[in-house]
């Protein structure tokens, strides 16, 4: 707990005592479920902590607009809730909505938000192909955020849609991108984005290499975007 503190602080992120009690809820949700659904290959504690909790903290290196209140974002492939629920428990005023395509996922993710007494966040079952043509969901996003392993070009497909003009798009990645940016430009330009830069850096107390990639939103994302579900990851726009 003293490194989480330590780790917190290098993030300029302090957290009251009922926030630190809802990180260690969640955990113990986390490792409870894991125990009978595949959620995390990632249990021991300290890990936890560090790999899940201030990796998806690490989104301050990115964006200022955090502690802002009635920002809306959306966490796509949001898996066992990160980077969304830590974002939530650490900056309350946001308004998030969780959206996976697992529906057992979204059970655990309805737990935790009410064992952790979280309001203005809701868990969606769903495929982002689906969701992001609604009127509904369409561009109504400050910000899209996701640690779902795929492709920028996949990715943006499945997220920038969602993202209003003037929002983010911000991709965790765990290695450098300079290949994937020059295969992926092309797709971000034409879903409506602008590749605005890379954050680059090392979690807390670790040699554990980390980067934001931080796309705007500029235009309106064409009308045939995304493509019938599927398609995004087995055809990435090239």
């Amino acid at each position: 707990m003293l490194q989480f503190e330590k780790d917190l602080n290098e993030l300029n992120i302090i957290l009251s005592d009922n926030q630190t009690e809802q990180f260690m809820d969640y955990y113990k949700l986390l490792t409870e479920w894991n125990s009978f659904m595949n959620l995390t290959g990632i249990t021991d504690f300290d890990e936890v902590l560090k790999k899940h909790f201030i990796d998806s903290l690490s989104l301050v290196k990115a964006v200022s607009i955090l502690k802002d209140s009635d920002i809306t974002v959306i966490d796509v492939g949001t898996g066992a809730g990160f980077p969304g629920i830590p974002l939530k428990i650490a900056f309350p005023g946001l308004k998030i909505t969780l959206l996976d395509s697992l529906n057992k996922r979204i059970k655990f993710l309805d737990e935790v938000i009410v064992k952790l007494r979280l309001d203005n966040i809701i868990a969606i079952h769903g495929r982002a192909e689906d969701y992001s043509r609604q009127d509904k969901w369409r561009e109504t996003f400050d910000l899209a955020v996701s640690r779902a392993v795929a492709n920028l070009s996949t990715l943006s497909e499945y997220c920038l849609p969602f993202v209003k003009t003037g929002g983010k798009f911000i991709s965790y990645k765990s290695e450098k991108l300079t290949d994937e940016i020059k295969d992926g430009c092309r797709a971000v330009e034409i879903l409506g984005g602008k590749i605005e830069k890379q954050v680059e850096f090392m979690l807390p107390s670790s040699n554990i290499y980390r980067n934001l990639l931080v796309i705007n939103k500029e235009k309106i994302t064409p009308a045939k975007y995304p493509r019938k579900a599927g398609l995004p990851s087995r055809e990435p726009i090239k």
